[in-house]
C-alpha cells in the first residue's frame, strides 16, 4: 500500500507567513528610525546646538585661555563684568550686599545703579568658582547669543505656529542680529535676552485667556509674567526697559487695528494689573534701593545728544559684518553701539514684506512698533552721516524724563531687531504656502540674501596682562584680612580697570578704593562714572602715567596719611606696572619708608 504524501499546510488567509512577519517588522523599524530622526524634540535640539555652534565659534578667540584673553572692543568693561561675576559668588557664603563695598571702598556701590547681572552670576556661580570669572564671561557671552536666537525659534515655532524654516530665520536673526553682535562686546546686560520670548508667551497667554474669558489662564498669566519680569530686572534691566516700551507701541497699535470689544480690553487690562501689582511686591524692596538707596543716581551717566543714532547708518554694513568695513565706525561711537547697521538690501527687503502683510495686523502693528523705537533712536537731535541736520528727533519729547533719561538713545534700535523678525517670520512663512516650488524657493532665496551681508565674524581679542603672583598665589592674605581695604598702585579707573581683575581673580574677597562703576559723583550729585581721585591716587595716577614724580614735601605726606585714613586701607601694594620705579620712588617718600618684597610685590602695611 502506497503512503500518501503530506496535505500541504496552508496559511489561513489574513495570517502573515514567517517571512512577511520579518519584512513587516523590519519596516516598521525602520519607519520608527525615521519618526526618531524627525521628532520635532530632536530636530529642535539641533537647531539650538547650530546657533551654540555658532555662537562658539564668533567667540573662539576666548577659548584658549579666557582668564588671559579679552573682547578687544571693549576690555575695560570686560573687566568690570569679571568683578561682577566674581563679587556675585559671595551670596553663597552669605557675604553678598546690594551695595557692596568692595569697590569704592570704604562708600561702596550701589550694585543696582549699575548694570549688574546678578541673576546670571549666581546661577553661574558654580562656574566662577572653579574655572574663573574670565571662563563665566565667555560661557554668558555665547549662551545669550544662542540662547537668545534659540528662545526666539521655539516662540516663532511652538507658539507663533510658523514653519520651522521661518522660525530658524527669525530665531538667528533676533539671536545673531549686528546690534546684538556689537553689543556682545562685553554688555551682558543687553545680549542676555533669552527670557523675552517667555516674557512674550505670557502676554499673549494673557491676551488669549481675556478672549476666552478664561479666568483662572487671567491671573496664572499674570503671575507668570510677574515672575518672569522679577528674574529680568536681575538679569539686564535695560533690555527689560526696552521690551516693555516696545510691547505698549505694539498692543497699542494692535488694539487700535483689531478694535477688540471693551469686555475684552478690560479683561487683559486686568490681568496686566494682576502683573503690574505682584512684580511691585516682588521688586518694591530692590527698586527702593535702586533709586532712593545709598549710592543711588538720578540720572544716566550718558549723554542723549552723544549716544544717539546717525540715520546714515540704517543701510549701512556694520564692521562686524562680512558685508562691512571700518569706514563704517564713523557713524556710530564704536564698537559696542552697532545697533542700527540693519544695510540696505534689509531694509528693502523689509519694506517689501511689510506692505504685502498689510492687511495682517501682526505684521502691520510690528512694523509700526518697530518704525516708533527706531525714531527714538535718533535722540533729540537727528545726524546725518556725521553732521546734525538741527531738527529735534522724537527723543526730544521724552528727554529728561526720569528712568527713561537712564537708557541710551542709540539703543532704542535694539528693540527693533525681534520686531523686524516677526516679518520676516510671517513673510517666508507664506511663501512657504505656495504651491509652485520654484517660485517659492525663488522669494525664500530673496530674503536669505538680503540677510546675508549681516552674516557676523568671529569678535576680535586681545592678549591681557598676566595677574601679578601676589594675587595669584594668596600672598594678599598676608597683608589685609578677607574683607579688608586693599590699595593696588596705580588705583583702578575707568579707562584703566585692570587691578579690579586682581580682585575678581579673588572672587572679590577684599576691596579697594576707587574703581570702574557708575556713582554719584557728578554735578550736585547726578552720576559719574567713576568717583573723583583723593590727591594721593592723583599724584600717582600722574607718575604711572608720566614717569615723572612731583616734589613731596609734608603737606604731600600729610595728605596721604589722611588719604589712607580716609580709605580705611590695611595695604598699599606695588606690582609689576608702567614706570614701577618712579611709583615705587614717590610711594618711599609719601610714606617714609621702604616696601617690604612679597612674591613680585613690594608691599606697605598700614599700623
Amino acid at each position: 500500500m502506497t503512503r500518501s504524501a503530506p496535505a500541504p499546510q496552508l496559511t489561513p488567509p489574513g495570517r502573515p507567513t514567517p517571512d512577511t512577519v520579518v519584512d513587516g517588522a523590519a519596516d516598521v523599524q525602520a519607519t520608527a528610525g525615521k519618526r526618531r530622526w524627525r521628532s520635532p524634540r530632536l530636530i529642535d535640539a539641533v537647531v539650538i546646538a547650530g546657533f551654540l555652534a555658532f555662537a562658539a565659534f564668533l567667540t573662539h578667540g576666548l577659548w584658549p585661555d579666557p582668564g588671559s584673553r579679552a573682547l578687544g572692543l571693549n576690555p575695560a568693561d570686560q573687566t568690570l563684568y569679571e568683578w561682577f561675576l566674581a563679587y556675585d559668588t559671595r551670596i553663597w557664603h552669605g557675604d553678598f550686599s546690594l551695595l557692596s563695598d568692595r569697590l569704592n571702598s570704604p562708600v561702596g556701590v550701589n550694585l543696582l545703579a549699575n548694570t549688574t547681572v546678578i541673576a546670571l552670576g549666581v546661577i553661574f556661580a558654580p562656574v566662577t568658582l572653579l574655572f574663573g570669572p574670565g571662563t563665566t564671561f565667555a560661557v554668558l557671552v555665547v549662551i545669550n547669543l544662542a540662547g537668545t536666537a534659540a528662545a526666539w525659534y521655539l516662540l516663532f515655532h511652538r507658539t507663533f505656529g510658523v514653519r520651522r524654516l521661518a522660525a530658524i530665520v527669525g530665531g538667528a536673526f533676533c539671536g545673531f542680529a549686528p546690534g546684538m553682535i556689537s553689543q556682545s562686546n562685553a554688555h551682558l546686560h543687553i545680549t542676555a535676552q533669552w527670557l523675552v520670548p517667555p516674557m512674550i508667551w505670557a502676554v499673549m497667554r494673557l491676551w488669549r485667556a481675556s478672549v476666552d474669558d478664561d479666568r483662572r489662564r487671567r491671573v496664572t498669566s499674570g503671575l507668570v509674567l510677574a515672575g518672569l519680569v522679577t528674574a529680568q530686572l536681575f538679569v539686564g534691566e535695560e533690555t527689560l526697559f526696552l521690551t516693555a516700551l516696545a510691547l505698549i507701541f505694539f498692543v497699542l497699535t494692535y488694539a487700535a487695528i483689531t478694535r477688540p470689544s471693551w469686555q475684552i480690553i478690560g479683561r487683559f487690562a486686568g490681568g496686566m494689573a494682576i502683573a503690574t501689582g505682584a512684580a511691585t511686591l516682588l521688586l518694591a524692596a530692590p527698586l527702593w534701593m535702586q533709586f532712593k538707596g545709598p549710592q543711588h543716581v538720578p540720572n544716566g551717566p550718558f549723554s542723549p545728544h552723544y549716544f544717539s543714532a546717525d540715520l546714515a547708518s540704517f543701510w549701512a554694513f556694520s564692521p562686524l559684518s562680512i558685508a562691512g568695513g571700518e569706514e563704517s565706525y564713523r557713524l556710530s561711537t564704536g564698537g559696542t553701539e552697532l545697533n542700527t547697521f540693519l544695510g540696505w538690501p534689509l531694509l528693502t527687503m523689509i519694506a517689501i514684506c511689510a506692505l504685502l502683510l498689510i492687511r495682517n495686523a501682526v505684521a502691520a502693528s510690528a512694523t509700526i512698533a518697530g518704525l516708533i523705537m527706531c525714531a527714538f533712536s535718533l535722540g533729540p537731535d537727528i545726524v546725518i552721516a556725521g553732521e546734525r541736520t538741527g531738527r529735534p528727533g522724537p527723543y526730544a519729547l521724552i528727554e529728561g524724563v526720569p528712568i527713561i533719561d537712564g537708557a541710551l538713545p542709540m539703543r532704542f534700535a535694539l528693540a527693533a531687531i525681534p520686531l523686524i523678525a516677526v516679518i520676516l517670520v510671517l513673510s517666508i512663512n507664506r511663501i512657504q504656502q505656495i504651491p509652485d516650488r520654484p517660485i517659492r524657493w525663488a522669494c525664500i532665496g530673496m530674503i536669505l540674501m538680503s540677510l546675508l551681508p549681516l552674516v557676523p565674524g568671529p569678535l576680535p581679542t586681545v592678549a591681557r596682562p598676566a595677574i601679578p603672583r601676589f594675587y595669584t598665589e594668596g600672598h594678599w592674605r598676608s597683608c589685609t584680612p578677607e574683607g579688608g581695604v586693599l590699595v593696588p598702585v596705580p588705583l583702578a579707573t575707568p579707562p584703566a580697570p585692570e587691578p579690579m581683575r586682581y580682585a575678581a581673580y579673588n572672587m572679590a574677597a577684599f576691596g579697594m578704593p576707587e574703581g570702574f562703576f557708575i556713582g554719584p559723583y557728578g554735578i550736585r550729585q547726578r552720576a559719574s562714572i567713576g568717583t573723583f581721585k583723593r590727591p594721593t591716587s592723583e599724584l600717582l595716577a600722574k607718575v604711572a602715567k608720566t614717569g615723572k614724580i612731583p616734589p613731596i614735601t609734608e603737606n604731600e605726606r600729610a595728605t596721604a596719611t589722611y588719604d589712607i585714613y580716609r580709605w580705611n586701607a590695611d595695604c598699599i601694594v606695588l606690582t609689576e606696572t608702567p614706570h614701577r620705579a618712579e611709583l615705587q620712588q614717590a610711594l618711599e617718600q609719601l610714606l617714609g619708608r621702604p616696601g617690604t618684597p612679597v612674591a613680585d610685590a613690594l608691599v606697605w602695611k598700614i599700623p
